[in-house]
This record gives structure tokens, sequence and C-alpha cells, in this order.
């Protein structure tokens, strides 16, 4: 995820793109969201028509052994900027590992074709100069899109400046650096299209998740920052406990049956109810509203679906749409979900092994 983000911040900007999309920004870290979006969008369409087409034609013509070995190949080369970093925030011991990690697959692994230090335990590291500044104390600025890069920070930009100049495929020659964006590009694949079926609005999903991602890797996992879109789950849920006026409190869902015994909540049954709701919202006075109310509520099977239908009622004509892109949601945090799991079970395993 974080090589799609930090590759091209490409995702769809099409339907779902939020209505407020051109509102003032209300992310005191993103002043310019204005600037940003219309920066995004181009990303988005450079990305379609070049850079997509491309990688498919590379994965397409190219073995998978081959893929994988490239991929190897430029990991390796990093690490000489890993162990750099390693040492500027006094990591001493992980700068060994990564030391001998880069050894290990340069000699061992044919020159970093094959990973053969995973086998000894040694995992890799990704350190790189903007997570130095934030260890000195450097403060991360505004966020910022740039043209053909995707997500940033202002501190991100003198550390991209380092983490060029350290790497040595910049010194070899534009060819290995084409190949070396191409093979990003193909592995970023599966993350720029999570985020583009799964997203609200791609834009702030790409915003906050590099935002966290960046907070994660320059605090070692130790903090992380609230994301915007856990508190838009959070608004969502306390909206869909508030009785509408007239209609009977919803139950709270710490007081419902338990799991095994609700029915499951279907979307198709939101979408049905969804343009009658609108119909009573668009048409009806206020007192016929309040009366019409209860009984959308009534046919909510589940407290799950109880909230949805009291969403769609706020959500108008949206209601359908929102129901679709809510699901994809779900599934998409739960799969995020399970992915932190696993990265903090790595973790924890490594933390054992330096013990």
């Amino acid at each position: 995820m974080g090589v799609a983000l930090a590759l091209t911040g490409c995702a769809s900007t099409g339907e779902k793109t939020s209505p407020t999309a051109n509102a003032a920004p209300s992310n005191p870290v993103d002043p310019y969201e204005n600037l940003n979006r219309k920066v995004f969008a181009f990303n988005d369409k450079v990305d379609n028509y070049v850079a997509e087409p491309i990688a498919n034609a590379y994965k397409w013509a190219t073995p998978q052994f081959m893929q994988t070995g490239v991929s190897n190949f430029f990991t390796n080369l990093k690490n000489i900027n890993v162990v750099l970093n390693d040492l500027m925030q006094a990591k001493f011991q992980q700068s060994a590992q990564d030391t001998g990690r880069f050894l290990i697959n340069t000699t061992a692994g044919v020159g970093g074709l094959l990973d053969v230090a995973q086998y000894a335990g040694l995992e890799q590291n990704d350190e790189d100069f903007e997570q130095t500044l934030a260890v000195w104390g450097v403060p991360q600025g505004s966020y910022l899109v740039i043209p053909f890069l995707g997500p940033s920070t202002a501190r991100g930009i003198p550390g991209s400046v380092f983490d060029t100049a350290a790497n040595p495929a910049t010194y070899v020659g534009m060819p290995v650096q084409l190949v070396q964006m191409l093979s990003a590009r193909a592995n970023a694949e599966g993350a720029l299209k999570f985020i583009d079926e799964a997203a609200l609005d791609p834009y702030v999903f790409t915003r906050e998740s590099f935002l966290q991602w960046r907070q994660n890797l320059a605090t070692d996992g130790k903090s992380e920052t609230k994301n915007d879109l856990v508190d838009f789950e959070d608004d969502l849920l306390e909206d869909a406990a508030k009785p509408v006026d007239g209609e009977k409190p919803q139950a709270n869902v710490s007081d419902a049956k338990p799991a095994e015994a609700q029915e499951p909540f279907k979307p198709e049954e939101g979408k049905a109810a969804a343009p009658e709701v609108h119909s009573a919202i668009s048409v009806e006075p206020s007192a016929q509203r309040v009366a019409a109310a209860p009984s959308a509520a009534v046919e909510a099977s589940s407290p799950v679906a109880a909230a949805s239908a009291s969403v769609n009622r706020a959500a108008g004509e949206q209601g359908a749409a929102y129901l679709d892109a809510k699901t994809k949601y779900e599934q998409a945090r739960l799969e995020y979900q399970l992915a932190k799991a696993e990265a903090a079970k790595k973790k924890s395993r490594k933390v054992r092994k330096l013990k």
C-alpha cells in the first residue's frame, strides 16, 4: 500500500468524488486541498493512460520469477539507504542487521535477485530520510500532492531528495531508473485497485492512509494518527443512533440480541427502501415525514439495518449509492485491520528475536 501511495497517489476521481470536493479544506494538515485535488486528478489521468498500460504490458510479457527478481534487486539496493538512516537515527543494532541483510543478498542472493536473508530471519526494514528528520524533531508540515510523484509532505520533499541521492540506481542511467519505476508500479497494481474500489472519496482515503502510514513509520508503530475515515464512521453511527422527531428511540446495539441470532444485513433491502424514503422527504410536509419515519424503522430486521435506514433518510437521493459505498468501505476496513494485525505479529516476532 505504501509503495502505491508514494508512487502515484492515483485512484478514481470520478463518480466516487465527494460532493464537497471543492469546498474549503476542513483538515488543517491539508491547507491546499483544492490545489491538491486538481493535481491528484491529473496524476490519476497520467496513471490511467500511461503508467497502467505500460505496467500491464510488463506484467504480461515478463514471467513472475523475473518480476520477483527485479523487485528484489531494487529492494536490496534500497538497503544502502536504509543502513544510512539507521545510523542517523542511532539504531545501531538494526543497522548491523540491515548491513548483514544487504551483504547476504548481494553475495548469496546473486546481486540481490534472490531474497536469501529472509531465511536467516533478517526481515526487510523501511527507513528513509523523512523518518530521520521526524526523529530529529522536524515537523511534518502541510500535506502536498506532487505532479507525477503523488502524496508527500513538506518534510518529505527534502527527505526524497536525500533518498534519491543515496540510491545507487540514480547514477546508473535512465533505463535502470525506468525499470525501477515500472517494477514499483506493477507491484502497486493491487493496492491502487483497492483504493479505487473501496474508497468513498479516493482523495481523502489516500491522504489519511498516507499520513497514517508515514506517522507509523516515523514512530516505529508506537503511535497512530487518528484517521478521518474512523471519525466519519463514528459520526455515522452517532447519527444513526439519534431518533428522528416523532420516532421511538432505537435500541442500543449493546442491548441487541446475540450476533448469532441476528439476521444478516442485506444491502438490497436498503436500496429498495431508499427511493421511498427520498420521496417522503422531498414531497410530504414535515408532519407527514415524521409519521413516515417509524414505518421505515419497523421494516428494518436488525439494529444494523435500522441504523442504515436512518442514515438513508438523512442521505435522501444518495441513499442507495451510499449503501453500496459503505458496504465496500466495511470490507476494506476489515482487510486493513487484518493486514495491520499481521504486521504487528511480524514486529512482535522481530522484537523477540532481538531480545
